[in-house]
């Protein structure tokens, strides 16, 4: 058996986990399965986890790291509060299209029974997105793209606008794709 350097395994166990929630009948994923997957024991699960909440901790990690990396840039690389605020929507819509198991982790179906501080920074993650969205917003009606009252109304519509593109992606089984028809809506959202 060849051995893995440190940090290999718990990778790869975060990457089976994410691969396993990408099932879309949403089965209830159990240690036993995951280590089954991963070839390794149960204790050998958690020897790189204290829990299974810690393994999902692990992958809310990666996807705000991610998310929230990409959000810097496209506000570091775009000036217009406008474009700034499209950019962002069409990245958050791609992000969930390419981890089908991560948006079950966004839309928290696969938090219910477990630990409630995993919604509970789900849920963070979600008020962290409407800020971002008032941010862009906030420079769109300082570039008189439209009034400064509007902002936090648009701000939420937009969070919104993506949650329910990533509930409807995992709850039609990953068949409805959350960037079908974006391009379009985002345009009205804008406006």
């Amino acid at each position: 058996m060849a051995s893995t350097k440190p940090g290999e395994r718990k990778l790869q166990i975060l990457q089976t986990l994410a691969a396993m929630l990408e099932n879309p009948k949403g089965e209830k994923i159990t240690t036993a399965a995951l280590a089954a997957r991963v070839s390794v024991s149960e204790a050998a699960l958690y020897r790189h986890f204290a829990s299974k909440a810690q393994m999902f901790e692990g992958l809310i990690e990666f996807i705000e790291t991610s998310i929230f990396g990409l959000i810097n840039q496209i506000s570091d690389q775009q000036e217009d509060g406008l474009m700034q605020a499209q950019s962002v929507l069409q990245m958050l819509l791609e992000f969930a299209e390419r981890n089908p198991g991560m948006t079950r982790v966004l839309i928290g179906d696969v938090l219910v029974n477990e630990d409630e501080r995993l919604q509970l920074r789900m849920n963070q993650l979600a008020e962290r997105l409407e800020m971002a969205f008032r941010q862009s917003l906030r420079i769109a009606a300082s570039q008189g793209h439209f009034i400064e009252s509007d902002v936090q109304a648009r701000a939420a519509l937009l969070c919104s606008f993506v949650l329910g593109r990533w509930l409807r992606f995992a709850k039609t089984g990953f068949k409805q794709l959350p960037t079908e028809q974006a391009v379009a809506q985002i345009a009205v959202l804008l406006r």
